[in-house]
């Protein structure tokens, strides 16, 4: 199995619906989850923990070192970021074709690159909604 298909599937059930992400978020997830996304998504650890998590990445280290759970915020935010990869797997069928197309600029987003829309919630939703434009091929 593909670390990709592994790491989506340990949080499948996770991610499933909005109301799963809310209950998981509420309980808080294991810090480790910053550190896996980084690794399958390419994305920087620094870039990763101060434009998207907003917290410098020895916060990070320490939460992982102390076992700490993420808040609910930060736990939406890594969840969110799951789902985003699952369905940049799904319509590219690689996670190093879905990181090529997070550093172009997308039509769909105003010509700017998907990565600078993971910073918000509303971004990363919008990110979603322009990998379903592209998978059923309505890029106009």
């Amino acid at each position: 199995m593909a670390p990709s298909t592994k790491f989506l599937k340990k949080y499948k059930s996770s991610i499933e619906d909005d109301y799963s992400i809310v209950n998981e978020a509420n309980h808080g997830v294991d810090s480790d989850i910053f550190f896996e996304i980084a690794e399958l998504s390419g994305i920087s650890k620094n870039y990763l923990a101060e434009e998207i998590f907003d917290m410098s990445l020895k916060t990070m280290l320490r939460y992982r070192k102390e076992n700490k759970k993420l808040n609910a915020r930060d736990s939406e935010v890594a969840l969110k970021i799951v789902s985003v990869m699952e369905k940049g797997l799904e319509v590219f069928g690689s996670m190093a074709s879905f990181r090529v197309w997070m550093e172009k600029p997308a039509f769909g987003l105003g010509n700017k690159r998907p990565l600078a829309f993971m910073n918000t919630i509303t971004g990363m939703d919008l990110i979603e909604e322009e990998l379903l434009r592209i998978e059923y091929g309505a890029l106009a």
